[in-house]
């Protein structure tokens, strides 16, 4: 008969457990299903804005990574978009 061990752990742990191993596992691999660049109008639909002028505003920011594509067409580091929209937020 082969020798067992069984591991007993609270039901919270395992989960914990499991979903930083699942968010590893995405970053090694880089599973992402969001992509790292975003156009304009993403960024504008996260923000939830609909003036160009304000779009330009956080383009111009120091907090927001943009890469140029040509004369009109930028795409936003998704993930400084979402770090701009923490830094802005206000705890009520």
């Amino acid at each position: 008969m082969a020798n067992t061990e069984s591991i007993c752990i609270d039901t919270s742990a395992f989960y914990e457990l499991l979903n930083r191993t699942v968010d590893y596992i995405d970053e090694k691999y880089n599973l992402s299903k969001e992509p790292k660049w975003i156009t304009s109008e993403e960024v504008m639909r996260m923000i939830g804005i609909t003036s160009r002028t304000t779009l330009q505003a956080i383009k111009d920011s120091p907090l927001v990574r943009v890469s140029i594509m040509s004369k009109k067409v930028y795409l936003f580091d998704r993930d400084s978009i979402l770090e701009f929209i923490e830094k802005h937020s206000i705890k009520r």
